[in-house]
Order: structure tokens, then sequence, then C-alpha cells
């Protein structure tokens, strides 16, 4: 007898079917493309305009029906295409991945090492590497999530299981941080040009929001491990796919060797990198000697392919993999070859938001949906949690969090500074918003290759299947988050050294 599914589960089951009933990805997209096209024309009709809030000027509707609508479309078709910035980064982190997959690198590492981990663990485990991922940028959306799906696959679990809880916390926790990170930085600089509307002496730093990142990361790998093994992997059940890939590395010559190689390869290509960090005037520092931000986490996507290619030919020669460097070239191209629908994929979805952008159309739903916000006189806490449904509901048309906020930041820092609170506790309300609900919204631009990754191990695998596992991560989250921010605020904890809500 069948157990009786709860309200959740059964809303996920509809979910999942009415998501799967839509168009092909590629074909959704085209269709959403032509959509913005007569949406655009609508409102350029009626002259719609909006004041940029970091500007000041007038920002009007850009219809996509005009002649220079028409000449976008057309001059920028290819740009769109080959400009989409994770493009690049998937393609480049699937030549080193793939390259240490077919030589047998990754298959004998994780038997040897984090399958002889206690299986309790690896669920958590998953979701916090996936969460310090963001130090690594947009590359640990790109690079955890197919990796946990193989260790699942390898422990006899769900493999999909293993690539949502990899990719919730890369994606969902990505504003999280036991270190301070780039998007620290980045954001912490806008919100200063913010707050100086309103007072030029207050500072946002990289770090007013670290003590909460810190708090943040531990709860979340605590909430994202129970959300797998109470949610998703019941949901999913046992996973009845053929075998994904040939469990080939023990009878491999020399595979221990292999190994040891390899690690000493990857230390000294590591030791290398902290050398030349260090050095005066290093290259890879900014101006200020900082890391945060400089070139090394400017060029990180590039640091670790090395990475990958130095641990993977190191192996591939021990165990008489490579012979030559036709092998790595042939194994580096099969893994592109799996890639192809990805690409296809990305055509579409790259022609979609580069409309959409070049319309305005966001800047205008952001601005006055924000001035709405602000006419309703709310207060207090009921007024942050406001706004973060409204941040989290916009990163729905915009996913960028740095466009976002510079939209954003000058409207809302000044208004809640009038009301007391500081800046650097709008930005953290701003980016528990952002953060959760980024795997959710089909314009994040690495849904398509999460979807992809997917279809690896479920060739049935829709856009229903991707948010009826997506949404107990973004919907825990954002309400954990929440929970944590009410709690800093009410007991006095610090956001970051010497930051409280309150100015």
């Amino acid at each position: 007898m069948k157990d009786k599914k709860g309200i959740f589960q059964r809303f996920l089951d509809i979910v999942e079917r009415v998501g799967n009933r839509l168009p092909d990805p590629f074909i959704l997209f085209v269709f959403l493309a032509f959509l913005m096209i007569i949406i655009s024309w609508i409102f350029s009709m009626f002259d719609a305009s909006v004041v940029h809030p970091g500007t000041g000027e007038d920002t009007p509707i850009k219809s996509l029906v005009s002649g220079e609508g028409v000449q976008f479309i057309l001059t920028s078709m290819i740009e769109n295409f080959t400009g989409f910035a994770p493009l690049g980064i998937v393609l480049a982190m699937m030549l080193g991945i793939g390259l240490t997959e077919r030589v047998g690198l990754l298959d004998y590492t994780i038997r040897k090492t984090i399958l002889k981990s206690p299986p309790v663990l690896i669920t958590y485990t998953v979701v916090f590497v996936g969460i310090l991922g963001n130090l690594a940028s947009d590359a640990a959306i790109v690079l955890i999530p197919p990796l946990a799906a193989i260790v699942f696959y390898k422990i006899g679990r769900h493999p999909l299981a293993g690539l949502a809880a990899g990719y919730a916390g890369a994606g969902a926790g990505f504003t999280a941080n036991l270190f301070v990170a780039g998007t620290d930085a980045l954001l912490a600089g806008i919100s200063t040009e913010a707050a100086a509307i309103i007072d030029d002496t207050i500072t946002v730093t990289p770090v007013d929001n670290w003590f909460f990142n810190i708090v943040s990361v531990f709860v979340l790998t605590v909430v994202g491990g129970l959300i797998t093994t109470r949610f998703i992997e019941p949901r999913l059940g046992k996973y009845e796919g053929e075998a994904v890939e040939e469990d080939n590395t023990e009878e491999l010559p020399n595979a221990r060797k292999g190994f040891i190689n390899a690690l000493l390869a990857g230390i000294v290509y590591i030791a290398l990198l902290v050398v030349v960090i260090f050095l005066p005037n290093s290259p890879l520092r900014n101006d200020d000697g900082g890391i945060v931000p400089s070139p090394f986490l400017d060029g990180i996507v590039p640091i670790i392919l090395i990475f990958f290619i130095i641990i993977g030919v190191s192996f591939g020669m021990t165990v008489g993999r490579i012979k030559s460097g036709k092998d790595i070239s042939n194994y580096m191209a099969d893994s592109i070859k799996e890639m192809g629908g990805y690409i296809v994929l990305v055509f579409a979805i790259a022609q979609f938001i580069a409309y959409f952008n070049w319309s305005n159309l966001g800047t205008w739903v952001a601005v006055n949906g924000a001035d709405f916000l602000s006419s309703i006189n709310f207060t207090g806490m009921g007024l942050i949690i406001g706004y973060i449904i409204f941040t989290a509901l916009l990163n729905f048309l915009i996913t960028s969090g740095s466009a976002k906020w510079a939209i954003e930041a000058p409207i809302f820092i000044p208004m809640f500074m009038q009301l007391g609170y500081h800046p650097a506790f709008t930005q953290v309300a701003y980016r528990v918003a952002d953060s959760s609900t980024n795997i959710m919204t089909p314009l994040f631009p690495y849904m398509v290759i999460i979807l992809s990754f997917m279809r690896k191990y479920d060739k049935n695998a829709n856009i229903g299947t991707y948010m009826s596992l997506m949404i107990p991560y973004t919907v825990s989250f954002l309400i954990t988050w929440i929970i944590l921010i009410v709690i800093f605020y009410y007991t006095g904890i610090p956001f970051g050294p010497g930051i409280s809500a309150n100015l």
C-alpha cells in the first residue's frame, strides 16, 4: 500500500505535470522571445517610460517592432549567442571536468575518498560545498551539481537528488559564505553610492554582512540537507535508470599511482599559484594589494580549468589512457559533444534575455514595483519582509544580482535610511531574496545547463521536473533566511563588524 502524499508533494506533482506539458525549452524560449517583441511594441504605443533611479535619466520602453528594434534583432543575434556569459564558462569547465572523467580520475577519486564517508554526511557535505563554491563565482554552479549527481549515483541514491542538492547550495545559497567573496565587494560599492544620497559619510564595506553570511552557511546546510532527504529523495524514489558510465577504473593499471601523481601535480599547481599571488606587485592582486576584487577572482574559471587539465593529464598518462596530445583533445571533444543540446538551448534563451534587457521592460517593472511598495506605508519588520518578497518576485524578471541591486539600491536604501535602517541591513534583505529564488526563475542562465545534466539521468526530464525539484529549496531557503533576519533584528546580533539593523 502506497503512502499517502502530503499536500506539498501533491502540489509538486501538479507543478511537474503542468511544467512537463510545456513545449521543449528551446521552443518555449523562442515563443517567449516573440512574446517579448509584442509586449515591447504595446508598451511603446503608450509611450511608457521610467526614470532610472541610478542615473536619473528618463528611460523609455523601446519597441522591438520599430526600425531600431528590427536592426537590433538582426545585428545582435550572433553576439547575443556568442556573448552569452554562461556559455563560455560552461564549455570551458566541461573541457576540464570531461577530461578527468574520461581518463578515470573522477570515478576513482569518488570511489576511494568520498564514498568512504558516512552516508548520512554526504548530503550535507554536498550542500555545504555548493554554498562555499560561490568563491569561484558562477563556476561552482557548473562544477558542483554534476559531481554531486555522480556521487549519489555511486552510492546507490538517486543522482537527481544529488544534482538538486548541489545546485541548491551553489545557486540558492549563492550569497552566503564563510569568507568574503567578490559579491560582497560588488554589492557594497553600489550600497555606498546609494547611501550617499542621504549621508555621504556612510560607507558599506565588504564585511558588513559577514557575520550573517557565516551563520547562513551552517543553517542553510542543515536545511538543504533535510529538504534533500525528507522531500526530494522520497519524491524521486529509487533510481531505475541505466548505468550512466562504466565503472572501469578498478582494472586500470597503476590507478592508485595515477591518483597520487594527480594529487601531487594539483598540490604543486596550487602552491605555485599561492606563490604568485603573494609576490610583491603580483599581477593577480588588485592595485591596493587585495584579493577582493582582483584579477585572480576575475580569472578563477581559467585557473580552475588549468587545474583540472593538469590533474587529468597526470592521471591519464600514468594509467596509460593518454599516450599523446591527440588523446587529450579527443577526450575534451567527447565531453563537448554531450553539450550539444545545451548549446542549442542557449541560442534561444540568449535572444529572449537580450530582447528583454534592450526593451527596458525589466527596469520599468522594477521601479514601478518599488514605488508601489514605498507607497503602502508599511513599517518595521513588515516592511522588510514585504521588500524581501518583492525582490524575490522581481528576480523572475531580472536575474542579474548586481544589475537589480543597481536599480533597487538608490530607491530602497535612502527610503529605509530615513526610517532609521542601516544600508548594510537593507543589503542583507536584498541578498537573501535575490539568492534564494535564483534556481526558480526560468531566466536564470544556468537553468538550461542543469536541465541538460538532468537529462543525462532522465531523458524525459523537462521544465516541470526541474521546477518540482527546485521549489522546495527556494521556499525553505527564503523562509529560513527571513526567520534568521528576524532573529538578528530582534536580538541585536550584528550583521557584520559593528553593523546592526539600525543606524
